[in-house]
Protein backbone atom coordinates (compact mmCIF):
# COMPACT_ATOMS: atom_id res chain seq x y z
CA UNK A 1 0.00 0.00 0.00
CA UNK A 2 1.61 3.22 -1.09
CA UNK A 3 0.95 6.56 -0.24
CA UNK A 4 2.01 10.00 -0.69
CA UNK A 5 2.38 10.56 2.89
CA UNK A 6 2.73 14.62 3.92
CA UNK A 7 2.57 15.69 7.52
CA UNK A 8 2.27 19.00 7.35
CA UNK A 9 -0.17 19.85 10.39
CA UNK A 10 2.31 18.03 12.74
CA UNK A 11 5.60 19.87 11.16
CA UNK A 12 4.45 23.56 10.96
CA UNK A 13 1.75 23.88 14.42
CA UNK A 14 2.68 23.43 17.60
CA UNK A 15 2.91 19.97 19.44
CA UNK A 16 2.00 19.34 23.25
CA UNK A 17 4.98 18.64 25.23
CA UNK A 18 3.58 16.14 27.38
CA UNK A 19 3.66 12.39 25.33
CA UNK A 20 1.02 10.87 27.69
CA UNK A 21 -2.17 10.03 27.06
CA UNK A 22 -4.22 11.27 29.80
CA UNK A 23 -7.33 13.80 30.44
CA UNK A 24 -5.62 17.22 31.28
CA UNK A 25 -5.67 20.49 29.80
CA UNK A 26 -2.95 21.01 26.99
CA UNK A 27 -1.95 24.56 26.71
CA UNK A 28 0.31 26.04 24.28
CA UNK A 29 -0.05 23.71 21.40
CA UNK A 30 -2.66 22.33 18.22
CA UNK A 31 -2.59 18.83 18.72
CA UNK A 32 -1.38 15.73 21.22
CA UNK A 33 0.32 12.44 19.52
CA UNK A 34 -1.34 9.55 20.76
CA UNK A 35 -1.52 6.15 19.26
CA UNK A 36 -4.66 4.35 18.29
CA UNK A 37 -5.80 1.58 20.34
CA UNK A 38 -5.48 -1.83 19.46
CA UNK A 39 -8.68 -3.82 18.03
CA UNK A 40 -9.54 -7.42 19.06
CA UNK A 41 -11.16 -8.56 15.89
CA UNK A 42 -11.19 -5.86 13.03
CA UNK A 43 -13.58 -6.54 10.29
CA UNK A 44 -13.70 -4.24 7.13
CA UNK A 45 -17.72 -3.27 6.53
CA UNK A 46 -17.09 -0.93 3.49
CA UNK A 47 -14.96 1.15 1.37
CA UNK A 48 -16.01 4.00 -0.83
CA UNK A 49 -14.36 3.59 -4.32
CA UNK A 50 -14.25 7.64 -4.71
CA UNK A 51 -12.48 8.33 -1.23
CA UNK A 52 -10.08 5.24 -2.52
CA UNK A 53 -9.24 6.66 -5.77
CA UNK A 54 -9.06 10.33 -4.32
CA UNK A 55 -6.04 9.31 -2.04
CA UNK A 56 -4.54 7.26 -4.38
CA UNK A 57 -5.24 3.80 -3.51
CA UNK A 58 -6.13 0.55 -5.79
CA UNK A 59 -8.54 -2.42 -5.63
CA UNK A 60 -5.80 -4.34 -3.73
CA UNK A 61 -4.80 -1.88 -1.92
CA UNK A 62 -8.33 -1.65 0.40
CA UNK A 63 -8.45 -5.36 0.33
CA UNK A 64 -5.15 -6.25 2.07
CA UNK A 65 -4.12 -7.09 5.81
CA UNK A 66 -2.44 -3.57 5.99
CA UNK A 67 -5.37 -1.43 5.10
CA UNK A 68 -7.62 -3.14 7.37
CA UNK A 69 -5.13 -2.76 10.14
CA UNK A 70 -4.49 1.02 9.09
CA UNK A 71 -8.12 2.13 9.31
CA UNK A 72 -9.10 -0.05 12.28
CA UNK A 73 -6.13 1.26 14.04
CA UNK A 74 -4.22 -1.38 14.52
CA UNK A 75 -0.99 -0.34 12.18
CA UNK A 76 0.65 2.97 12.38
CA UNK A 77 2.55 3.40 8.99
CA UNK A 78 6.26 4.20 8.87
CA UNK A 79 6.99 7.93 9.52
CA UNK A 80 3.73 8.80 10.86
CA UNK A 81 2.46 10.39 14.07
CA UNK A 82 -0.82 9.93 14.87
CA UNK A 83 -2.34 12.91 16.94
CA UNK A 84 -5.44 14.34 18.09
CA UNK A 85 -6.38 18.11 17.54
CA UNK A 86 -6.88 20.76 20.67
CA UNK A 87 -9.72 23.34 20.76
CA UNK A 88 -12.37 24.78 22.37
CA UNK A 89 -15.97 25.60 21.74
CA UNK A 90 -19.43 27.27 22.60
CA UNK A 91 -21.88 24.21 22.78
CA UNK A 92 -25.38 25.39 22.86
CA UNK A 93 -24.71 28.96 23.12
CA UNK A 94 -22.36 28.38 26.56
CA UNK A 95 -18.77 28.26 26.44
CA UNK A 96 -17.53 25.27 27.15
CA UNK A 97 -13.61 25.80 27.13
CA UNK A 98 -10.87 22.91 25.82
CA UNK A 99 -12.66 20.19 24.02
CA UNK A 100 -10.56 18.92 21.29
CA UNK A 101 -10.78 15.43 19.62
CA UNK A 102 -12.43 13.35 21.91
CA UNK A 103 -12.50 10.20 19.60
CA UNK A 104 -11.13 11.52 16.80
CA UNK A 105 -7.46 10.60 15.88
CA UNK A 106 -5.57 12.13 12.54
CA UNK A 107 -3.56 9.48 11.09
CA UNK A 108 -1.54 11.58 8.29
CA UNK A 109 -2.24 13.43 4.93
CA UNK A 110 -2.23 12.17 2.02
CA UNK A 111 -1.50 14.35 -1.58
CA UNK A 112 -2.77 12.90 -4.52
CA UNK A 113 -3.37 14.98 -7.99
CA UNK A 114 -2.25 18.24 -6.51
CA UNK A 115 -5.07 17.58 -3.50
CA UNK A 116 -4.58 17.77 0.11
CA UNK A 117 -6.37 14.98 1.99
CA UNK A 118 -5.79 14.54 6.19
CA UNK A 119 -7.04 10.43 7.34
CA UNK A 120 -8.88 10.19 10.47
CA UNK A 121 -9.80 7.25 12.73
CA UNK A 122 -13.38 8.13 14.48
CA UNK A 123 -13.74 5.62 17.58
CA UNK A 124 -10.05 4.55 17.42
CA UNK A 125 -9.81 5.28 21.49
CA UNK A 126 -8.82 7.44 24.20
CA UNK A 127 -7.20 11.02 23.73
CA UNK A 128 -6.27 13.60 26.17
CA UNK A 129 -9.59 15.20 25.63
CA UNK A 130 -11.04 12.49 25.68
CA UNK A 131 -12.39 14.13 29.37
CA UNK A 132 -14.77 11.29 30.88
CA UNK A 133 -15.39 9.19 27.65
CA UNK A 134 -13.85 5.89 26.25
CA UNK A 135 -12.91 7.93 22.95
CA UNK A 136 -14.74 4.61 21.35
CA UNK A 137 -17.57 4.72 18.43
CA UNK A 138 -20.63 1.89 17.70
CA UNK A 139 -21.98 0.51 15.01
CA UNK A 140 -24.81 2.22 15.04
CA UNK A 141 -23.24 6.30 14.76
CA UNK A 142 -20.51 5.06 12.23
CA UNK A 143 -22.95 3.93 9.82
CA UNK A 144 -24.93 6.64 9.90
CA UNK A 145 -21.36 8.89 9.66
CA UNK A 146 -20.36 6.80 7.02
CA UNK A 147 -23.08 7.08 4.87
CA UNK A 148 -24.30 10.49 5.20
CA UNK A 149 -20.85 11.89 4.71
CA UNK A 150 -20.67 10.44 1.33
CA UNK A 151 -24.01 10.88 0.67
CA UNK A 152 -24.17 14.74 1.14
CA UNK A 153 -21.43 14.66 -1.23
CA UNK A 154 -23.34 13.55 -4.07
CA UNK A 155 -26.26 16.26 -3.11
CA UNK A 156 -23.61 18.77 -3.81
CA UNK A 157 -23.54 19.91 -0.33
CA UNK A 158 -19.99 20.58 1.43
CA UNK A 159 -18.84 17.92 3.24
CA UNK A 160 -16.36 15.83 4.67
CA UNK A 161 -15.75 12.58 3.34
CA UNK A 162 -15.44 9.00 4.51
CA UNK A 163 -13.32 6.23 3.21
CA UNK A 164 -14.28 3.00 5.17
CA UNK A 165 -16.54 1.38 8.11
CA UNK A 166 -14.91 -1.04 9.99
CA UNK A 167 -16.08 -3.53 13.24
CA UNK A 168 -13.22 -3.37 15.58
CA UNK A 169 -15.21 -6.74 17.27
CA UNK A 170 -15.15 -4.86 20.51
CA UNK A 171 -18.28 -4.06 22.27
CA UNK A 172 -19.31 -0.93 23.75
CA UNK A 173 -21.03 0.51 26.58
CA UNK A 174 -23.77 3.28 25.44
CA UNK A 175 -26.86 4.79 26.98
CA UNK A 176 -28.69 5.67 23.42
CA UNK A 177 -31.57 8.42 25.08
CA UNK A 178 -29.03 9.60 28.17
CA UNK A 179 -31.87 7.89 30.22
CA UNK A 180 -30.29 5.75 32.40
CA UNK A 181 -30.34 2.39 30.48
CA UNK A 182 -26.98 1.62 28.92
CA UNK A 183 -25.91 -1.53 26.85
CA UNK A 184 -23.61 -2.72 24.96
CA UNK A 185 -23.30 -2.51 21.11
CA UNK A 186 -20.69 -3.42 18.32
CA UNK A 187 -17.98 -1.30 18.46
CA UNK A 188 -16.80 0.42 15.23
CA UNK A 189 -14.29 2.93 13.52
CA UNK A 190 -15.24 5.19 10.62
CA UNK A 191 -12.51 6.44 8.74
CA UNK A 192 -12.86 9.79 7.59
CA UNK A 193 -11.01 12.31 5.25
CA UNK A 194 -10.97 15.85 4.89
CA UNK A 195 -8.75 18.70 3.49
CA UNK A 196 -8.22 19.81 7.19
CA UNK A 197 -10.27 18.95 10.57
CA UNK A 198 -9.69 22.53 11.11
CA UNK A 199 -12.65 24.37 13.04
CA UNK A 200 -13.87 27.60 14.57
CA UNK A 201 -12.79 26.15 18.19
CA UNK A 202 -9.70 25.83 17.15
CA UNK A 203 -9.12 29.39 16.87
CA UNK A 204 -11.01 30.17 19.75
CA UNK A 205 -8.79 28.21 22.51
CA UNK A 206 -5.62 30.49 21.57
CA UNK A 207 -8.11 33.55 22.12
CA UNK A 208 -9.61 32.38 25.58
CA UNK A 209 -6.44 31.96 26.53
CA UNK A 210 -4.86 35.24 25.03
CA UNK A 211 -1.92 32.88 23.30
CA UNK A 212 -1.76 35.60 20.43
CA UNK A 213 1.15 33.82 19.15
CA UNK A 214 -0.53 30.48 18.70
CA UNK A 215 -3.44 32.14 17.16
CA UNK A 216 -1.61 34.17 14.64
CA UNK A 217 0.64 30.93 13.98
CA UNK A 218 -2.52 28.53 13.45
CA UNK A 219 -3.83 31.30 11.51
CA UNK A 220 -1.31 31.54 9.49
CA UNK A 221 -0.66 28.15 8.91
CA UNK A 222 -4.45 28.14 7.75
CA UNK A 223 -4.50 30.87 4.89
CA UNK A 224 -1.06 29.34 3.67
CA UNK A 225 -2.08 25.87 3.54
CA UNK A 226 -5.65 26.50 2.64
CA UNK A 227 -6.54 29.94 1.31
CA UNK A 228 -3.37 30.76 -0.62
CA UNK A 229 -4.48 33.12 -2.94
CA UNK A 230 -4.94 35.72 0.01
CA UNK A 231 -1.41 36.21 -0.14
CA UNK A 232 0.78 36.83 2.81
CA UNK A 233 -0.81 36.58 6.14
CA UNK A 234 -1.03 40.66 7.11
CA UNK A 235 -4.09 42.64 8.90
CA UNK A 236 -5.84 42.75 5.72
CA UNK A 237 -5.52 39.36 4.47
CA UNK A 238 -6.96 38.17 7.88
CA UNK A 239 -10.29 40.46 7.35
CA UNK A 240 -10.45 38.85 3.50
CA UNK A 241 -9.75 34.95 5.39
CA UNK A 242 -12.52 35.83 7.44
CA UNK A 243 -14.77 37.01 4.84
CA UNK A 244 -14.13 34.01 2.89
CA UNK A 245 -14.84 32.13 5.66
CA UNK A 246 -18.11 33.62 6.46
CA UNK A 247 -19.24 33.03 2.73
CA UNK A 248 -18.59 29.21 2.81
CA UNK A 249 -20.00 28.81 5.81
CA UNK A 250 -23.57 30.42 4.43
CA UNK A 251 -22.80 28.68 1.43
CA UNK A 252 -22.89 25.30 2.77
CA UNK A 253 -26.26 26.53 5.22
CA UNK A 254 -28.12 27.26 2.26
CA UNK A 255 -27.11 24.15 0.75
CA UNK A 256 -28.31 22.44 3.71
CA UNK A 257 -31.94 24.70 3.51
CA UNK A 258 -31.77 23.20 0.05
CA UNK A 259 -32.24 20.11 0.92
CA UNK A 260 -33.98 19.97 4.20
CA UNK A 261 -31.00 18.80 5.90
CA UNK A 262 -30.49 19.43 9.85
CA UNK A 263 -27.21 18.70 11.18
CA UNK A 264 -28.68 19.25 15.00
CA UNK A 265 -25.65 20.83 17.06
CA UNK A 266 -24.33 23.59 15.31
CA UNK A 267 -21.84 24.02 17.98
CA UNK A 268 -18.61 26.13 17.15
CA UNK A 269 -16.54 22.92 17.25
CA UNK A 270 -18.55 21.91 15.36
CA UNK A 271 -17.89 24.17 11.97
CA UNK A 272 -15.38 23.90 9.76
CA UNK A 273 -13.12 26.44 8.96
CA UNK A 274 -13.64 25.77 5.43
CA UNK A 275 -17.06 25.45 5.41
CA UNK A 276 -17.72 22.26 5.50
CA UNK A 277 -20.40 20.00 6.81
CA UNK A 278 -18.69 18.47 9.80
CA UNK A 279 -19.32 15.84 12.65
CA UNK A 280 -22.46 13.98 11.73
CA UNK A 281 -24.18 13.39 14.90
CA UNK A 282 -28.07 13.72 15.41
CA UNK A 283 -28.45 14.93 12.63
CA UNK A 284 -31.71 14.69 10.08
CA UNK A 285 -33.73 15.28 6.83
CA UNK A 286 -37.06 17.01 7.11
CA UNK A 287 -39.91 14.70 6.63
CA UNK A 288 -42.71 17.15 7.03
CA UNK A 289 -41.79 20.52 6.13
CA UNK A 290 -40.97 22.46 9.29
CA UNK A 291 -38.78 25.37 10.50
CA UNK A 292 -38.95 24.58 14.33
CA UNK A 293 -37.77 20.85 13.57
CA UNK A 294 -34.70 19.21 15.29
CA UNK A 295 -33.26 16.24 15.22
CA UNK A 296 -31.47 16.55 18.45
CA UNK A 297 -32.99 15.53 21.64
CA UNK A 298 -30.33 17.20 23.62
CA UNK A 299 -32.34 20.23 22.29
CA UNK A 300 -35.42 19.64 22.33
CA UNK A 301 -36.92 22.25 24.47
CA UNK A 302 -35.47 25.38 22.70
CA UNK A 303 -34.70 24.13 19.65
CA UNK A 304 -31.83 26.46 19.62
CA UNK A 305 -30.59 24.22 16.19
CA UNK A 306 -33.65 23.93 14.38
CA UNK A 307 -34.35 23.85 10.85
CA UNK A 308 -35.39 27.39 10.24
CA UNK A 309 -32.23 28.56 12.61
CA UNK A 310 -29.68 26.95 11.00
CA UNK A 311 -28.89 30.62 8.92
CA UNK A 312 -28.82 32.44 12.27
CA UNK A 313 -26.93 29.98 14.17
CA UNK A 314 -24.33 30.23 11.16
CA UNK A 315 -23.83 33.86 11.92
CA UNK A 316 -24.08 33.62 15.83
CA UNK A 317 -20.96 31.38 15.77
CA UNK A 318 -19.22 33.33 12.70
CA UNK A 319 -19.60 36.38 15.29
CA UNK A 320 -17.60 34.56 18.08
CA UNK A 321 -15.25 33.36 15.14
CA UNK A 322 -14.32 37.33 14.84
CA UNK A 323 -13.74 37.90 18.85
CA UNK A 324 -11.04 34.79 18.23
CA UNK A 325 -9.65 36.70 15.30
CA UNK A 326 -10.18 40.12 16.66
CA UNK A 327 -6.42 40.22 18.52
CA UNK A 328 -4.75 39.39 14.91
CA UNK A 329 -7.20 42.61 12.98
CA UNK A 330 -8.36 44.98 15.71
CA UNK A 331 -10.60 46.55 13.45
CA UNK A 332 -13.89 46.05 14.40
CA UNK A 333 -16.02 48.05 12.19
CA UNK A 334 -14.27 46.39 9.26
CA UNK A 335 -14.86 42.43 10.49
CA UNK A 336 -18.77 43.86 11.58
CA UNK A 337 -19.15 44.83 7.49
CA UNK A 338 -18.40 41.21 6.69
CA UNK A 339 -21.06 39.62 9.24
CA UNK A 340 -23.58 42.08 8.27
CA UNK A 341 -22.79 41.36 4.48
CA UNK A 342 -23.39 37.65 5.87
CA UNK A 343 -26.86 38.92 6.48
CA UNK A 344 -27.54 40.46 3.38
CA UNK A 345 -26.43 37.75 1.19
CA UNK A 346 -28.40 35.07 3.44
CA UNK A 347 -31.84 37.00 1.93
CA UNK A 348 -30.41 36.99 -1.46
CA UNK A 349 -28.59 33.36 -1.74
CA UNK A 350 -31.99 31.99 -0.03
CA UNK A 351 -34.30 33.99 -2.51
CA UNK A 352 -31.61 32.80 -5.23
CA UNK A 353 -32.10 28.79 -3.75
CA UNK A 354 -35.68 28.89 -3.83
CA UNK A 355 -36.33 30.04 -6.69
CA UNK A 356 -34.17 27.25 -8.06
CA UNK A 357 -36.56 24.92 -6.79
CA UNK A 358 -39.60 26.64 -8.22
CA UNK A 359 -37.69 25.99 -11.94
CA UNK A 360 -37.41 30.38 -11.82
CA UNK A 361 -34.57 31.19 -13.67
CA UNK A 362 -35.64 35.18 -13.84
CA UNK A 363 -36.10 37.18 -11.14
CA UNK A 364 -39.34 38.88 -10.17
CA UNK A 365 -40.40 41.09 -7.59
CA UNK A 366 -43.41 38.92 -6.66
CA UNK A 367 -41.30 35.91 -5.92
CA UNK A 368 -40.26 36.92 -2.31
CA UNK A 369 -44.22 36.53 -1.72
CA UNK A 370 -44.61 33.57 -3.78
CA UNK A 371 -41.61 31.78 -1.65
CA UNK A 372 -43.29 33.22 1.84
CA UNK A 373 -46.54 31.81 0.68
CA UNK A 374 -45.64 28.64 -0.30
CA UNK A 375 -43.41 28.53 3.18
CA UNK A 376 -46.53 28.89 4.77
CA UNK A 377 -48.92 26.54 3.27
CA UNK A 378 -46.28 24.21 3.41
CA UNK A 379 -46.99 23.90 7.05
CA UNK A 380 -50.52 23.83 7.35
CA UNK A 381 -50.80 20.28 7.36
CA UNK A 382 -47.77 17.52 7.14
CA UNK A 383 -46.43 17.53 4.22
CA UNK A 384 -43.02 15.58 2.93
CA UNK A 385 -40.42 18.10 1.77
CA UNK A 386 -38.51 15.95 -0.51
CA UNK A 387 -41.62 14.52 -2.31
CA UNK A 388 -43.50 17.93 -2.67
CA UNK A 389 -40.07 19.61 -4.36
CA UNK A 390 -39.45 16.76 -6.64
CA UNK A 391 -42.99 16.35 -8.12
CA UNK A 392 -43.18 19.81 -8.13
CA UNK A 393 -41.36 19.45 -11.67
CA UNK A 394 -43.83 17.74 -12.75
CA UNK A 395 -46.46 20.73 -12.66
CA UNK A 396 -47.24 22.52 -15.97
CA UNK A 397 -48.68 26.31 -16.63
CA UNK A 398 -51.76 25.33 -18.49
CA UNK A 399 -55.22 24.28 -17.74
CA UNK A 400 -54.09 20.19 -17.65
CA UNK A 401 -52.25 20.63 -14.60
CA UNK A 402 -54.35 20.12 -11.18
CA UNK A 403 -51.36 21.25 -8.53
CA UNK A 404 -52.83 19.13 -5.65
CA UNK A 405 -52.88 15.97 -7.37
CA UNK A 406 -49.44 16.42 -8.53
CA UNK A 407 -48.01 16.84 -5.10
CA UNK A 408 -50.70 15.12 -3.16
CA UNK A 409 -48.21 12.08 -2.42
CA UNK A 410 -46.35 14.13 -0.35
CA UNK A 411 -49.13 14.78 1.98
CA UNK A 412 -48.87 12.30 4.83
CA UNK A 413 -53.10 12.61 5.59
CA UNK A 414 -54.16 13.61 2.56
CA UNK A 415 -57.86 13.61 4.55
CA UNK A 416 -56.37 16.63 6.71
CA UNK A 417 -56.92 19.18 3.56
CA UNK A 418 -60.03 21.22 4.54
CA UNK A 419 -61.59 23.36 2.81
CA UNK A 420 -59.86 26.79 3.52
CA UNK A 421 -56.44 24.94 3.03
CA UNK A 422 -57.09 23.39 -0.67
CA UNK A 423 -58.77 27.22 -1.63
CA UNK A 424 -55.11 28.09 0.31
CA UNK A 425 -53.53 25.53 -1.94
CA UNK A 426 -55.28 26.52 -5.73
CA UNK A 427 -54.50 29.65 -4.89
CA UNK A 428 -50.49 28.94 -4.79
CA UNK A 429 -51.00 26.99 -7.67
CA UNK A 430 -52.50 30.13 -9.18
CA UNK A 431 -50.44 32.57 -8.88
CA UNK A 432 -46.89 29.92 -9.48
CA UNK A 433 -48.83 29.13 -12.92
CA UNK A 434 -48.91 32.98 -13.86
CA UNK A 435 -45.41 33.42 -12.49
CA UNK A 436 -44.58 30.34 -14.51
CA UNK A 437 -45.34 32.71 -18.05
CA UNK A 438 -42.54 35.01 -17.63
CA UNK A 439 -40.13 32.16 -17.76
CA UNK A 440 -39.23 31.55 -21.65
CA UNK A 441 -38.59 28.26 -20.61
CA UNK A 442 -40.35 25.11 -21.85
CA UNK A 443 -41.80 22.76 -19.29
CA UNK A 444 -39.23 19.50 -20.38
CA UNK A 445 -36.26 21.77 -19.76
CA UNK A 446 -37.57 23.37 -16.45
CA UNK A 447 -38.16 19.95 -15.25
CA UNK A 448 -34.64 18.57 -16.20
CA UNK A 449 -33.33 21.76 -14.09
CA UNK A 450 -35.77 21.50 -10.92
CA UNK A 451 -34.78 17.78 -11.14
CA UNK A 452 -30.93 18.75 -10.90
CA UNK A 453 -31.83 20.87 -7.45
CA UNK A 454 -34.25 18.98 -5.71
CA UNK A 455 -33.37 15.57 -4.93
CA UNK A 456 -35.21 12.54 -5.40
CA UNK A 457 -33.26 10.33 -2.38
CA UNK A 458 -32.04 11.69 0.52
CA UNK A 459 -30.88 9.59 4.12
CA UNK A 460 -33.93 10.10 5.83
CA UNK A 461 -33.41 9.01 9.13
CA UNK A 462 -35.66 5.82 9.07
CA UNK A 463 -33.45 4.00 6.37
CA UNK A 464 -30.37 4.66 8.14
CA UNK A 465 -32.16 2.73 11.14
CA UNK A 466 -32.90 0.02 9.04
CA UNK A 467 -29.86 -0.49 7.98
CA UNK A 468 -28.30 -0.43 11.80
CA UNK A 469 -31.22 -2.97 12.19
CA UNK A 470 -29.72 -5.13 10.00
CA UNK A 471 -26.27 -4.81 10.59
CA UNK A 472 -26.54 -5.12 14.43
CA UNK A 473 -28.37 -8.99 13.56
CA UNK A 474 -24.93 -9.35 10.98
CA UNK A 475 -26.15 -8.17 7.84
CA UNK A 476 -24.43 -5.28 6.12
CA UNK A 477 -26.08 -5.44 2.12
CA UNK A 478 -28.83 -2.43 3.19
CA UNK A 479 -25.44 -0.60 4.04
CA UNK A 480 -24.26 -0.71 0.52
CA UNK A 481 -27.83 -0.68 -0.94
CA UNK A 482 -28.01 2.83 1.04
CA UNK A 483 -24.47 3.66 -0.43
CA UNK A 484 -24.98 2.80 -4.03
CA UNK A 485 -28.79 4.47 -4.02
CA UNK A 486 -27.09 8.21 -2.33
CA UNK A 487 -24.66 8.28 -5.24
CA UNK A 488 -26.95 9.41 -7.57
CA UNK A 489 -29.73 11.36 -5.56
CA UNK A 490 -31.29 13.40 -8.17
CA UNK A 491 -31.45 10.49 -10.92
CA UNK A 492 -34.67 8.59 -11.15
CA UNK A 493 -33.33 5.00 -10.20
CA UNK A 494 -36.82 3.27 -10.82
CA UNK A 495 -35.66 0.26 -9.68
CA UNK A 496 -35.16 2.19 -6.14
CA UNK A 497 -38.50 3.42 -6.03
CA UNK A 498 -39.43 2.19 -2.58
CA UNK A 499 -37.11 4.44 -0.74
CA UNK A 500 -38.82 7.59 -2.84
CA UNK A 501 -41.31 7.29 0.22
CA UNK A 502 -42.69 9.04 3.40
CA UNK A 503 -41.17 7.78 6.49
CA UNK A 504 -43.32 4.96 7.74
CA UNK A 505 -45.54 5.19 10.66
CA UNK A 506 -44.10 3.34 12.57
CA UNK A 507 -40.70 5.58 12.68
CA UNK A 508 -42.71 8.30 14.02
CA UNK A 509 -41.63 7.93 17.63
CA UNK A 510 -38.92 5.59 17.38
CA UNK A 511 -35.41 6.17 18.57
CA UNK A 512 -33.34 6.79 16.13
CA UNK A 513 -35.58 8.21 13.04
CA UNK A 514 -37.35 10.95 15.09
CA UNK A 515 -35.48 11.13 18.20
CA UNK A 516 -31.64 10.86 18.54
CA UNK A 517 -28.97 12.21 21.38
CA UNK A 518 -25.50 13.74 21.05
CA UNK A 519 -24.33 9.57 21.03
CA UNK A 520 -26.33 8.68 17.77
Amino acid sequence: MKLNIKNKFTTHLPADANLENSRRQVTEACFSYVTPKQTSHPELLHVSPEMRDNLGLTEDDVTSEEFLKVVTGNKVLENTTPYAMCYAGHQFGNWAGQLGDGRAINLFEVEHNKKNWVVQLKGAGETPYSRTADGLAVLRSSIREYLCSEAMHHLGVPTTRALSLALTGDKVLRDVMYNGNPDYEKGAIVSRVSPSFLRFGSYEVFAARQDHKNLKTVVDFTIQEHFPHLGAPSKATYIQFFDEVCTRTLEMIIHWQRVGFVHGVMNTDNMSILGLTIDYGPYGWLEGFDFGWTPNTTDSQHKRYRYGNQPNMGLWNLYQLANALYPLIEDAKAMEAVLEKYTTDFELQSLKMMRSKLGLQLENASDISLVKDLEDVLQLTETDMTIFFRNLSNFKNDSSSDGLSIVQEAFYNPTDLSDKIRQQWHGWFERYAERLLAESILHSERKSVMDTVNPKYVLRNYMAQLAIDKADHGDYTLIDELFQLLKHPYAEQPEHQQWFTKRPEWARHKVGCSMLSCSS
